[in-house]
C-alpha cells in the first residue's frame, strides 16, 4: 500500500490525532512501510498507536495486488470498503470505557480499556482468510461486572466465500478470545458482512 493510496482515504475521513498521541494514520502508515525504523518511542509506547499499527499491518498485508485489482475493477464497484476499514481502525485506537476485572482483594483495581477489547476483536480476523473487520461496537454496560454485553461487527469478505461459514468462524474466534482475555458476559456476537470484494488474484498466502 503506497502513501498515494492511503493518505487521501485517511484525509477523507477527517481523522484527528487526539487518540494517537499526536500522530495520524498517514504517519503510522509511513512508519510501518519504513519497517518501523528509525525507532519512534512516541509511537511504540502509545497504546492507541499500537492498536492502529496492528490493524494497519493486517490491511497492509493484503498487498498491492488487492488494491490494484480494486482500482482496475469495473467503475460501478464501490471502493468505500477501504474507508470503512480505516474508520474501524480509528475507532479501535480510542480508549473508550474502562472495563474492570473482578478481584478478591478490594485494594486491587484491575481493568482493560474498551479500545484494547476492540483490538482483541479485530485480531480475530486473522483466523478467517480474506476477511477484514471494519467497525465493531460493544453494547451494554461494560463498567459493571456481569451485565449482558453484545458485540456487533461489520466486516468485508471476498466474493465466492460462503458468508454463513466465514461469519460463524469469525464469531467462534471472537468468542474464544473474549472469554480467554476478559470477564465480559457476552450474550451475543452479531456479524454483518457489509462488503463483498471481487479480487480473483487473492490467495490465502497474501
Amino acid at each position: 500500500m503506497t502513501e498515494d493510496r492511503e493518505a487521501p482515504g485517511a484525509r477523507r475521513l477527517g481523522l484527528e490525532p487526539t487518540d494517537l498521541d499526536g500522530h495520524t494514520l498517514e504517519e503510522l502508515t509511513d512508519y510501518l512501510e519504513a519497517g518501523r525504523q528509525p525507532l519512534d518511542r512516541s509511537i511504540e509506547e502509545s497504546p492507541g498507536c499500537q492498536l492502529a499499527l496492528d490493524a494497519l499491518e493486517r490491511l497492509h498485508g493484503l498487498g498491492p495486488e488487492l488494491i490494484d485489482a480494486e482500482a482496475a475493477a469495473a467503475p460501478e464497484v464501490d471502493p468505500s470498503w477501504v474507508d470503512r476499514i480505516l474508520r474501524g481502525i480509528a475507532m479501535d485506537a480510542r480508549a473508550g470505557r474502562r472495563i474492570p476485572f473482578d478481584s478478591p482483594d478490594p485494594t486491587v483495581d484491575l481493568g482493560i480499556t474498551e479500545g484494547a477489547v476492540r483490538g482483541l476483536i479485530r485480531s480475530a480476523e486473522s483466523a478467517v482468510p480474506g476477511l477484514l473487520i471494519g467497525r465493531c461496537r460493544i453494547t451494554g454496560d461494560v463498567t459493571t461486572a456481569g451485565e449482558p454485553i453484545r458485540v456487533e461487527i461489520d466486516a468485508s469478505a471476498l466474493h465466492g466465500e460462503p458468508i454463513p461459514l466465514i461469519a460463524e468462524r469469525l464469531r467462534t474466534e471472537v468468542d474464544r478470545g473474549l472469554r480467554a482475555h476478559t470477564e465480559l458476559n457476552i450474550v451475543g456476537i452479531d456479524i454483518a458482512i457489509r462488503d463483498i470484494r471481487e479480487v480473483s488474484s487473492w490467495t490465502d498466502e497474501s
